[in-house]
């Protein structure tokens, strides 16, 4: 397939496009700065220049490609304090990409969270589910939405799926949420977990995700939703007590009212229990992890190491 990837550059997306092209997949790569084309052109990705909001651009690469994997998110406006800007452009995107397909019965994937989908229990791939696709929400469950709007496209002749992915994806050369965490300790001389640290974190390692976001691509029939699970709930205090073991810092609990201070921006989510399940996405397409989990890979040092200078 000619597969039109945005996020072809990024963490994750970084880790697919290897997955895709080992199985004879063309891949082609938005790419909005100098830097992420000249990567994408080293790793044998076909380069198209633009951005998110070009959504002539978007469109056109997706009436032109026999699969669509959109992984990209603007991160950079999220994280300083435009959230919902971000929510909207993303919605609009997978709006221009439905609008290419309808009726192909070609491949559109997305990624989006397992984070919020459930309360107080393990959420399956059957939750989070009979919000109005049609419907444009504010906050954090925005995101839920765009993907309702997508699972909706399977109506309209899109062979559509969602990945949801576990708050931490990690691995080494992880930039983001848990090298996060591991700085928060070294700054305040202590290795810190939320109350009692019970809460539960689903994780995956990168590789086993875009292994799964492979195989989705490939396999899923439209309307799917699928976990890229591989530890349904790592406690938090765990995490915590491995990372003080490297650092050689004391675990301390912090309190629900401090936790804001302490963590900075990671701090809602290690307040929140959300562990997810993938026994269903394993049984549709045969995923079977087979990287480290959450703290194998802590333990193998690499977070701990200091961050290349950029």
């Amino acid at each position: 397939m000619r597969v039109f990837m945005t996020g072809a550059s990024g963490w994750i997306g970084s880790a697919v496009v290897p997955e895709l092209l080992a199985e004879g997949h063309e891949v082609v790569g938005l790419a909005r700065s100098d830097a992420s084309a000249a990567a994408l052109g080293t790793a044998g990705v076909k380069v198209l220049r633009g951005t998110l909001d070009d959504l002539d651009t978007l469109r056109a690469a997706a009436d032109g490609a026999d699969a669509v994997v959109h992984l990209a998110f603007k991160h950079d406006i999220a994280f300083t304090g435009d959230f919902q800007g971000a929510v909207e452009a993303d919605r609009r995107v997978v709006e221009a990409f439905g609008a290419a397909l309808a009726g192909s019965d070609r491949p559109l994937l997305i990624a989006s969270g397992t984070a919020g989908v459930a309360s107080g229990r393990v959420a399956s791939e059957r939750d989070g589910h009979g919000g109005d696709p049609t419907a444009t929400v504010a906050g954090p469950e925005g995101r839920q939405a765009t993907a309702e709007l997508l699972l909706s496209l399977a109506s309209r002749g899109v062979r559509s799926s969602v990945v949801r992915l576990p708050p931490t994806v990690h691995g080494e050369g992880d930039p983001g949420f848990l090298r996060a965490v591991v700085g928060v300790a070294r700054d305040k001389g202590v290795s810190g977990h939320v109350g009692d640290g019970s809460q539960r974190w689903p994780a995956v390692h990168r590789l086993d995700a875009a292994h799964l976001i492979r195989l989705t691509l490939e396999k899923a029939p439209a309307g799917s939703t699928v976990h890229a699970v591989d530890d349904e709930g790592v406690p938090l205090r765990s995490v915590a007590e491995v990372i003080g073991r490297h650092l050689d810092l004391p675990v301390v609990s912090v309190a629900p009212d401090d936790a804001g201070e302490h963590f900075g921006w990671p701090a809602p989510l290690l307040g929140t229990d959300g562990p997810a399940s993938s026994a269903l996405t394993r049984e549709l397409l045969g995923w079977r992890p087979t990287h480290p989990g959450l703290l194998d890979d802590l333990d193998q040092g690499h977070y701990f190491e200091a961050a290349p200078v950029s």
